[in-house]
């Protein structure tokens, strides 16, 4: 199995667009994906908060791959931490996925728009379902993620009022649609502008998440992007089959988020008597 680091042509598209796309890379995997994809749904009553899916809001589980030990091996297979090394570095860590069921569109917005103490974010996604522009496929903005620049930072105050500032819908605003095939692999910065229109109600998609490794003097904004997770009700950093599993190779991806995650219970149980359900996105 080859891995995958990146040419210099594709870091500098990266760099330059805030997006890669991947046909048919995980092709040979895809079958035994998607049944430990269904697998994990079924386990946990087949939509949000352990609900039926039932096609009128997302339904949303994290630490989705930790839940499987095959899918927790995702982080292992070397064309994907091959993608992930080549633009975070060899230390990079993963901070975890979440699985979803989308319905309808995804209005456009960013994974956190230039947060997250300075450090760069991607997000690898994995479509199981064939999907076009006008089937719920992903659109992005190139350029969208360049923080600081006056064509990102434009983006940013005025993308959700298309219809007030340019008279045109969301749907209508200028962007790229991904069209995926099953085994397709998108990877694409956090900070990027990305949305969906046109889809089914019952959307197959999940995500690995990774950044950059961050130095001491950052520890404190890498524990307070991790608290964003406790409005899932999340405990830990992982699910305990992904750390169960893990190799010697998996634990230097891990060991940053274990040794800062334990303000998050706490922020759990406090979000948990807020919250009627944990978060759908």
């Amino acid at each position: 199995m080859v891995s995958t680091h990146l040419t210099a042509q594709q870091l500098n598209f990266f760099e330059t667009f805030g997006f890669l796309s991947f046909p048919g890379l995980l092709a040979d995997r895809i079958q035994k994906i998607i049944d430990e994809f269904e697998a994990i749904w079924a386990a946990n009553g087949g939509g949000h908060n352990g609900t039926v899916h039932d096609g009128t809001a997302r339904s949303c589980s994290v630490q989705f791959i930790d839940q499987s030990a095959y899918l927790s091996t995702l982080l292992d297979d070397p064309r994907i931490s091959g993608i992930a090394a080549s633009i975070l570095g060899d230390d990079f860590n993963y901070m975890g996925s979440d699985g979803n069921f989308y319905t309808g569109d995804t209005r456009w917005h960013s994974d956190g728009y230039g947060g997250r103490g300075g450090m760069r974010h991607i997000k690898i996604a994995f479509y199981l379902d064939q999907l076009n522009g006008e089937t719920g496929a992903l659109r992005v903005i190139p350029g969208s993620h360049r923080v600081g620049e006056p064509f990102a930072d434009d983006l940013e105050r005025s993308i959700r009022t298309s219809e007030e500032l340019w008279g045109v819908s969301g749907q209508q605003v200028p962007a790229i649609a991904l069209d995926t095939t099953p085994g397709d692999i998108l990877v694409f910065n956090h900070d990027l502008k990305h949305a969906t229109y046109g889809g089914s109600q019952r959307r197959r998609m999940f995500t690995m998440n990774c950044s950059q490794r961050y130095p001491d003097d950052k520890l404190q904004a890498l524990r307070d992007y991790m608290a964003g997770g406790a409005r899932f009700w999340v405990e830990h950093a992982y699910g305990d089959v992904m750390v169960r599993t893990a190799s010697p190779a998996r634990m230097p991806h891990l060991e940053q988020c274990m040794a800062n995650d334990g303000h998050m219970a706490e922020l759990s149980r406090k979000r948990r008597l807020e919250m009627a359900e944990p978060a759908r996105g």
